[in-house]
């Protein structure tokens, strides 16, 4: 098994085509006030396996697509959609990223079809922080570490919120791994964000936006993300994800050559590579976006979200294609 860091995990996402999240469920028990998808106990889950077979075929169809994550809502609720997903795809040789709050070992018996499961990943993404560690203590984030690290993948701890919660982090990385827990885990601190119960929470207000032509690139245009119920998005916002924003931005699937074709489609878009590439600001440089220049934006995603909205002019499309075949920042 390849072991993938988040820096790694974090190019594979620049380049166009070569990842994909499969967004396995909206449910999570754990009730996090920052969740920016306001996944909840009794949210939506898996009800169509036939549906999610299609969609990990087609994946896997995506030769060009490297690495795979998968994420939720909590992806451990859903033990049978969870284990065909992750059995199947790492059979095909995708490279896995599963993200999850470490829930899953809140007795001291973590159940051994959990572990088979991080035994396939190449990288496992466990968060902690104040909103997480109010419904999941310490105990559960340790042996949840644990039990990560003697399955083989490389943990990446992600902290939302202070610097003193991710040197916490790496106490409690210490206490479940040893001093040497370096070469089994890292801490990345990441920012709130302005969508679900954690838009309340989040930075991204008005009061410091910025005009469109100072924006610079999309990290993320280049990362779609596949639901369990067919709904595809060319990128991680959060709310292309529960189906808003522009329609452009996303796709429905019901079969594994529909999927391949959308995720072929957003891959190769030019306005998605242009912005990944020149970035957000550089467009608005072209007359089909100029009045955007001035326009204030709380976020690069807002501002997205207007550029995608138009249609742009044919000589703005043949910048956009020019600008498209640059590589990634």
């Amino acid at each position: 098994m390849r072991r993938l860091t988040g820096a790694d995990v974090e190019h594979a996402r620049l380049i166009p085509g070569n990842s994909a999240l499969l967004f396995l469920t909206d449910r999570c028990p754990v009730g996090c006030a920052h969740c920016s998808v306001d996944s909840r106990r009794d949210s939506p889950r898996i009800s169509d396996f036939g549906l999610l077979d299609e969609i990990v075929a087609g994946l896997i169809a995506m030769r060009r697509t490297t690495v795979v994550g998968i994420s939720g809502g909590e992806p451990f609720v859903e033990r049978r959609g969870l284990t065909m997903a992750a059995s199947t795809l790492a059979g095909a040789g995708k490279l896995l990223v599963i993200y999850t709050s470490g829930l899953w070992a809140a007795s001291a018996d973590v159940p051994r079809w959990a572990t088979d499961v991080l035994a396939q990943a190449s990288c496992v993404y466990l968060s902690t922080d104040a909103y997480h560690a109010a419904h999941i203590d310490d105990a559960t984030f340790v042996r949840a570490a644990r039990a990560i690290a003697a399955a083989g993948p490389l943990i990446v701890t992600q902290v939302a919120g202070s610097a003193a919660r991710a040197k916490q982090a790496e106490s409690l990385l210490a206490d479940a791994l040893g001093p040497a827990w370096r070469e089994h885990a890292e801490v990345r601190r990441v920012p709130l964000l302005t969508a679900g119960r954690g838009a309340g929470l989040s930075r991204g207000s008005h009061e410091d936006a910025q005009p469109g032509a100072d924006f610079g690139t999309c990290r993320l245009a280049a990362a779609p993300v596949v639901r369990y119920d067919g709904w595809v998005s060319a990128c991680c916002n959060e709310t292309v994800i529960m189906r808003g924003g522009p329609a452009r931005l996303r796709r429905r699937v019901t079969t594994a050559t529909e999927l391949t074709t959308a995720l072929t489609e957003f891959a190769d878009d030019h306005y998605l590579r242009a912005i990944g590439t020149a970035g957000a600001g550089a467009l608005t440089a072209l007359p089909t976006y100029r009045d955007l220049s001035t326009q204030r934006f709380a976020h690069i995603c807002e501002l997205c979200f207007q550029l995608s909205a138009r249609q742009p002019a044919a000589t703005d499309q043949a910048v956009l294609t020019l600008l498209s075949q640059r590589s990634p920042a």
